[in-house]
């Protein structure tokens, strides 16, 4: 089995882990095939390299959310799964840590684990730009000075209502438990076929968190002021940015596949609720 390897190289345990993976692939019938950026972590080591054409069956990601988020995009558009090993702190995404990494892999390999379909959405900026994937969320706002923006959204085409506002979220059930939750929105479990849109510090008591079927298109529209250029963005998942051009509309629908979530675990959904974002009373809490 080829086995991508996307790391963080700001975690710590990073470096022994890979060594320990790479000692350990040969014997658990893997091949192990590192991400440029960490290539070199793993000197004198028999792990290839994968720079977009090498056949792969599966994406591990060593580090946080943000980590799997990247390998995530990776495996989406390959059509393979994805798993977590996480090396952060809460690691919502993450179905081990390093501890249970090796076994991880042992069962990978043997197919012992099961699937996570996650919805995803692709967004447009203007008419001609390329379309960019992401798992959880689009977020358009604005950067320099603290100042609203007047934000037109729209749903299947009809006008939903004008928001004032730091900017708009719209997130997959993924992405609720992230930036979405941060800003007032609800918690959509993973098996919800919608989008939310959540605005972000919205200046009246009239605007909510809105849920929207995933089939709807919703576009984005900054209305009159405009900011300028440079200071009005698209940000997807939180880690690639594009600047927005006035009057130009940012266009979100659903991803043509879903993002396949391997686990080899069998916590649930709320119980990773719990445990890593303490949910519930006290009585429960385990951090």
């Amino acid at each position: 089995m080829n086995v991508g390897i996307v790391g963080n190289r700001r975690y710590q345990p990073l470096v022994d882990l890979l060594a320990k993976l790479a000692a350990e692939a040969p014997r658990l019938g893997a091949r192990l095939m590192l991400e440029p950026q960490i290539a070199d972590l793993l000197p004198g080591q028999s792990a290839a390299l994968f720079d977009g054409h090498e056949p792969l069956d599966v994406v591990v990601c060593l580090g946080g959310d943000g980590t799997l988020l990247r390998g995530a995009r990776l495996a989406c558009h390959r059509g393979i799964p994805v798993l977590g090993i996480n090396l952060g702190h809460v690691g919502f995404l993450a179905s081990a840590g390093p501890i249970q990494a090796v076994e991880a892999l042992g069962r990978l390999v043997k197919g012992q684990y099961t699937i996570e379909p996650r919805l995803a959405l692709t967004a447009r900026v203007g008419d001609a730009a390329p379309e960019s994937l992401a798992v959880n969320d689009v977020v358009v706002h604005k950067g320099g000075v603290a100042r609203v923006i007047r934000i037109a959204l729209f749903v299947d085409g009809d006008q939903v209502g004008t928001y004032s506002a730091d900017g708009i979220i719209i997130s997959t059930p993924t992405g609720s438990t992230a930036y979405s939750l941060s800003a007032g929105g609800p918690i959509v479990t993973p098996g919800v076929d919608a989008f939310v849109a959540t605005p972000i510090c919205p200046h009246t008591l009239a605007v909510r968190p809105l849920v929207v079927p995933a089939s709807a298109t919703i576009a984005i529209r900054v209305l009159d002021p405009v900011p300028a250029p440079d200071e009005l963005l698209v940000s997807i998942d939180g880690q690639a940015a594009a600047h927005l051009a006035p009057r130009q509309d940012v266009t979100v629908v659903r991803a043509t596949q879903p993002v396949l979530l391997a686990r080899v675990g069998d916590e649930s959904f709320f119980g990773r609720l719990r445990q890593k974002m303490a949910w519930g009373d006290l009585t429960d809490r385990n951090l």
